[in-house]
């Protein structure tokens, strides 16, 4: 565990290289921290040998439990809201990106964000308007702020997978459907998978299909 751009940092990998060849950046959901997606890395990393796995805490506190950390506020749970806390979240997390790749030598091309709920939603927010455009994002268990602001010409056109449970009762299904439609329709790269009886996770089958897509976004 690092202090890394003044986002505390779990990190884990490369196993092979000696050098960071690729970038995955875990953003994790509303109450808990780094230290949560980061259990991930020693999987995916069997599939990307080459790639640093970070996974910062988010930098607010959650104002929502007595513990943990939260990218923005859902205690107003509308869309203008929620926009309005990505917007204000979104120089702190750029800026981070922005130093590790500098760090690391590497750039946006080599990069992708994996976010599990409030964490898809900040990595696909951040990834659409950053200045250059990441490999991909990877999202489990989300939703897509901002559904019309996606056609915009200052928006890049992510390669995006997003997987969901169907029986996911804290962010519903229907956001998945409406995330699909709403990237469809916008001619942004996306697919997506729906996990029958899941609730609001990450499992097997999840893990290996976004492993899969992490591969081939970034030309593994």
């Amino acid at each position: 565990m690092t202090q890394t751009h003044d986002l505390h940092t779990y990190r884990y990998g490369p196993l092979a290289a000696t050098k960071p060849r690729q970038l995955i950046v875990l953003l994790h959901g509303l109450g808990s921290n780094g230290e949560d997606l980061i259990s991930l890395a020693p999987i995916f990393a069997q599939g990307l040998p080459n790639a640093l796995f970070v996974s910062p805490d988010a930098p607010f506190p959650c104002d929502m439990a007595p513990y943990g950390h939260q990218w923005f506020s859902l205690q107003e749970w509308t869309e203008a809201a929620m926009l309005e806390g990505a917007e204000k979240a979104f120089p702190i997390v750029d800026k981070y990106l922005d130093n590790l790749l500098k760090m690391l030598g590497l750039t946006d091309k080599d990069m992708a964000l994996v976010g599990f709920s409030q964490g898809t939603m900040m990595s696909l927010y951040v990834a659409q308007r950053r200045r250059n455009a990441c490999a991909g994002v990877l999202g489990y268990s989300g939703a897509l702020l901002g559904l019309r602001a996606i056609k915009n010409a200052n928006i890049h056109k992510v390669p995006t997978c997003l997987i969901h449970g169907d029986a996911d009762t804290v962010v519903p299904i229907t956001a998945w459907h409406q995330a699909m439609a709403s990237l469809k329709d916008a001619e942004h790269p996306v697919e997506g998978q729906i996990i029958p009886g899941l609730a609001h996770g990450i499992e097997e089958q999840g893990i290996a299909a976004g492993l899969g897509f992490l591969r081939r976004s970034l030309g593994v």
